[in-house]
């Protein structure tokens, strides 16, 4: 029975890695189709080349920073349990890759390629596992501290704050020193219009994102005898409230009829496994809205070019769901409670603040040293040619 117990908790986290992979190819398809025509190429390299780079540098260096382990033992040993620990480095890889995936919306159609190469480097093998090994492992007493100071640790069950809120505030100072992409802003206070150049690659970006966000959430649990159906009907519920949310706020359009789910499913994260489903709908309802009032203000208003919206849905919408669990994980509020909301407070402000302060430090490093940004030619011609000297759609065939 103990073999058999092994190879489940194996084969279910084997799953749940293999669905967040997944999830990959719709921050790939969502970048795509949000971009102009011009830049469909490189939104689809950037997100896999930063998930390869990602795994090499998470299992190096990533893993032991937030875990305190190494993978440089045999094979023998490696392959105890069924391989479990080796699957479940894997499952969370797919949690660390997502950060550069994240910062790859919001710096779109005019980044450098191998620079955010190098800040996807450093932000995986330190920058995320650090406030990763914080949360999630208890290092450096982060935890006892709050529980001491509130009655309950920092409660972050799949990643609301650990991996949106972070990716989505490193995003933020990288998004501001690239600056805007040519002639987005007008000198004449006017707004030049960038429309995503196919509304149904950026649904199925959506779509896909929807369905491996049920192993992001349930298969957190990270073991067979730990799983819980509320994880998945809360999930359900936040992202159906952020659509209907998205819906009615956006007045309909189709971009943020497709964005409100992710918002929901991004709030929902941290509080899953602990909210009455009716508490997870209002959760997600609220990040549906928050995410297209904030995503019109930061860009008509405050003229930040956030070309998908990466620090309002994953930055904000995070933030938001590292507090709602400590409000609708609560007894009063019908949820299962062993939340504190000075604890979720306390915890989600760390982690903006780290995110912050890792954010400028790279991205600072990088603009000043060999730069971040592509030349107004290379960006006019578009990032495709320029960087990868091909186009999405080639309009003109060789003949023979």
């Amino acid at each position: 029975m103990d073999a058999l117990k092994q190879g489940m908790d194996a084969l279910f986290i084997l799953l749940g890695a293999i669905l967040v992979l997944a999830m990959h190819a719709g921050f790939a398809f969502l970048e795509l189709g949000t971009v102009r025509k011009k830049n469909q190429v490189n939104a689809l390299v950037k997100i896999l080349v930063d998930f390869s780079l990602s795994t090499v540098v998470y299992f190096l260096v990533g893993y032991g920073v937030a875990y305190g382990t190494h993978f440089f033992v045999g094979a023998d040993v490696l392959a105890q349990r069924n391989g479990y620990d080796l699957v479940k480095f894997f499952f969370l890889l797919t949690f660390a890759a997502a950060i550069p995936a994240i910062i790859s919306g919001g710096i779109a159609e005019r980044a450098k390629f191998w620079p955010q190469l190098m800040a996807t480097a450093v932000i995986v093998g330190f920058v995320y596992p650090f406030f990763e090994g914080v949360v999630w492992n208890g290092n450096w007493g982060v935890q006892a501290w709050i529980e001491s100071l509130t009655g309950a640790p920092f409660h972050d069950f799949a990643g609301s704050v650990v991996v949106h809120a972070v990716g989505g505030w490193i995003a933020l100072p990288a998004v501001v020193l690239l600056g805007a992409r040519y002639n987005r802003y007008r000198k004449d206070g006017s707004l030049s219009a960038h429309p995503p150049s196919s509304i149904p690659f950026l649904a199925l970006g959506a779509w896909i994102l929807c369905v491996g966000w049920f192993g992001f959430n349930v298969m957190s649990a990270q073991t067979v005898d730990n799983l819980s159906g509320l994880v998945a009907v809360n999930s359900l519920m936040a992202m159906v409230g952020g659509t209907l949310a998205a819906l009615v706020l956006g007045k309909n359009d189709p971009g943020f009829v497709h964005n409100g789910p992710l918002a929901g499913l991004v709030a929902v994260c941290a509080g899953s496994d602990v909210m009455h489903p009716i508490g997870a709908w209002f959760v997600g309802a609220i990040a549906g809205g928050l995410f297209v009032w904030l995503f019109t203000l930061v860009q008509n208003k405050w003229k930040i070019d956030d070309v998908l919206g990466v620090w309002p849905l994953h930055g904000l919408c995070g933030t938001w769901g590292g507090i709602a669990a400590g409000i609708f994980g609560s007894n009063s509020l019908g949820g299962l409670g062993g939340v504190s909301l000075s604890a979720q407070l306390i915890g989600t402000a760390m982690g903006v603040a780290w995110a912050l302060l890792g954010g400028v430090v790279v991205y600072g490093v990088l603009r000043y040293t060999v730069g971040l940004r592509l030349s107004n030619e290379d960006e006019f011609q578009g990032a495709d040619l320029s960087i990868h000297q091909i186009t999405a759609t080639p309009e003109r065939e060789v003949s023979w």
